[in-house]
C-alpha cells in the first residue's frame, strides 16, 4: 500500500528536501514523500510524513530517523537530513521521520502513533521499496531518542494504531533502535523538563512519568540497542543514558552503550569537533556491522 498525495505543505518540504539532496546526495534509485495519514479516517490534518531516500547501491536495509528538538519542534538537517546522507552512503534506505510536535498543538500518544505508523508502512511495502523486512531500525536524537526506545519498547503493549483501527498484519518494533543522547526518564531530578511538558501536556500525574520513564519499561524483547551520550552533556543529564544502559543490562538486551567525555549534546551526523574527534559514526557502522544488519 502507497500514499502518494502530497499536500501543499509538503509540495513545499519536497522542494527543499530535493534542493538539499540534489547538491550533497546525487546518486539516488528513488526519493519521495510518504504522508503517513493519507485516507485514515480522523486523521485528516495531521502533517505527519516521511522524506525517503533510496541510494543505488541499496542492500536492504532501512532505518527511520527521528530528529530531535524536546518534542516541541525538530531539527530535521542536523539529526534528520544529515543523517539520512551518511546512512544512504552505506546502502541504507532511508525515512526521515517528520512527527507530530508541541510546536503543532500535539502531544501523547501523537508521537509513538506517527512512528509506530512509519515502521508499519516500510514493512508493508518492503517488497515495493526494496528492503528486507526484518532489517528496519530507527535511530533518534534527544526526545527522538526518546521515542524510537518507546518504539522498540511498546510495540506490542501499546499499539496505538489498534486503536485507531488500524489492522496491522506487520510487526510495529524495529529490528535495531539506536538512541543518541537520548531523553529517557521522566523523573523530577533527572528529567529534560521540556521534553517532558511537550509529549505529556498538562496531565504530568505520577503514573503518567512512570509510564513515559523508559528505563522502567524495557522489555525482555527489545531490540538490539545502540546507545550513544556524552558525559559533559548540559542538556539531557548523562544520567539519563547510565539507567537506560542498566535497564537493557538487567533485561539482558544485546546493546552497545558508546559514552563519550566531552561532546556535550546536540551533535548530530554534522561534520563538525565531535566527529571529527571521535567518528562515533565508525563506531555504530562497525555495530551494524557485526550485529547482520549491514554487510561486511
Amino acid at each position: 500500500m502507497e500514499y502518494m498525495k502530497i499536500s501543499k505543505r509538503n509540495r513545499i518540504a519536497l522542494i527543499f528536501f530535493v534542493f538539499f539532496s540534489c547538491f550533497t546526495q546525487p546518486f539516488f534509485a528513488e526519493r519521495r514523500i510518504i504522508e503517513l495519514w493519507d485516507g485514515v479516517k480522523g486523521m485528516k490534518n495531521a502533517p505527519s510524513a516521511m522524506f525517503m531516500s533510496k541510494p543505488e547501491n541499496a542492500n536492504g536495509t532501512a532505518v527511520v530517523i527521528c530528529p530531535g528538538g524536546s518534542y516541541h519542534h525538530l531539527g530535521m538537517y542536523s539529526e534528520g537530513h544529515c543523517t539520512a546522507k551518511w546512512f544512504n552512503s552505506l546502502g541504507v534506505t532511508t525515512f526521515v521521520l517528520r512527527y507530530r510536535v508541541a510546536e503543532g498543538g500535539f502531544h501523547h500518544p501523537s508521537q509513538i502513533q506517527d512512528v509506530q505508523r512509519a515502521v508499519q508502512l516500510v514493512r508493508e511495502n518492503a517488497g515495493s521499496y526494496g528492503i528486507d523486512a526484518h532489517k528496519v531500525g530507527a535511530i533518534g536524537f534527544s526526545a527522538g531518542g526518546h521515542l524510537v526506545t518507546m518504539a522498540g519498547a511498546f510495540a506490542d503493549t501499546d499499539n496505538e494504531l489498534e486503536k485507531l483501527g488500524i489492522r496491522t498484519g506487520v510487526s510495529l518494533r524495529p529490528d535495531f533502535v539506536v538512541p543518541v543522547y537520548p531523553v529517557v526518564s521522566m523523573r523530577d531530578d533527572i528529567a529534560n523538563r521540556w521534553s517532558r511538558r511537550s509529549l505529556l501536556g498538562r496531565d504530568m500525574s505520577e503514573e503518567r512519568k512512570e509510564k513515559f520513564s523508559m528505563e522502567k519499561q524495557i522489555p525482555p524483547d527489545m531490540p538490539p540497542t545502540y546507545l550513544v551520550a556524552c558525559r559533559n552533556d548540559r542538556v539531557v543529564m548523562f544520567e539519563n543514558s547510565v539507567l537506560l544502559d542498566r535497564a537493557l543490562t538487567a533485561q539482558n538486551v544485546p546493546h552497545r552503550f558508546a559514552v563519550y567525555d566531552t561532546g556535550g549534546h546536540g551533535f548530530g551526523m554534522l561534520n563538525n569537533a565531535f566527529m571529527k574527534k571521535y567518528h562515533w559514526n565508525e563506531d555504530l557502522k562497525l555495530w551494524l556491522k557485526e550485529t547482520g544488519f549491514l554487510p561486511e
